[in-house]
């Protein structure tokens, strides 16, 4: 019985729900979750980052989905200011309660800004990952390498596909 209680508790708290009254043909479980904020405008790494170019200058963070994956974040490390970066090479760290995730560069480039309210706030990565939760500014040495993101409705549906083999 106390096994029964534990997994019905679990389903819940994971959402996962019997789908016996249905059709033979549907998988034994389903499950319902919300998807993260994907925005317009902006272009996702398979990594998980974003990059959002305006002019000369690149803003790179991490999405929604990947911080909502994380959970909270405690702290974060990034690069200096005038260093540069490489697309897909680690250029930081963000640590959340769960575990330590490096931050991969989407682009190559010169670094002209970083977010220095991470140090202090971390959790703005949380609360506000497309707005405050900035890491850094580039100034991109190859701005064809955008080309090679995904658009909001392609990096949705690769998140979707990732959720769903794990």
């Amino acid at each position: 019985m106390a096994l029964r209680m534990w997994a019905s508790s679990t389903a819940n708290a994971l959402k996962l729900s019997s789908s016996a009254s249905k059709s033979h043909l549907l998988p034994a479980f389903s499950i319902s979750r919300c998807f993260s904020s994907v925005l317009e405008g902006i272009k996702y790494a398979n990594s998980h980052e974003w990059v959002k170019h305006e002019g000369s200058v690149a803003t790179i963070g991490i999405s929604d989905h990947a911080q909502d994956h994380l959970g909270e974040v405690v702290f974060v490390e990034l690069p200096e200011e005038k260093s540069s970066v490489s697309k897909e090479k680690n250029f930081g760290a963000v640590e959340s309660v769960k575990a330590t995730s490096e931050i991969i560069s989407p682009i190559s480039g010169e670094v002209i800004e970083v977010n220095t309210k991470l140090a202090d706030s971390p959790g703005l990565i949380n609360s506000s990952p497309y707005e405050d939760g900035w890491m850094i500014k580039v100034k991109p040495s190859n701005p064809a390498e955008l080309e090679s993101l995904m658009g909001p409705k392609e990096y949705t549906k690769f998140c979707e596909e990732e959720d769903a083999a794990h």
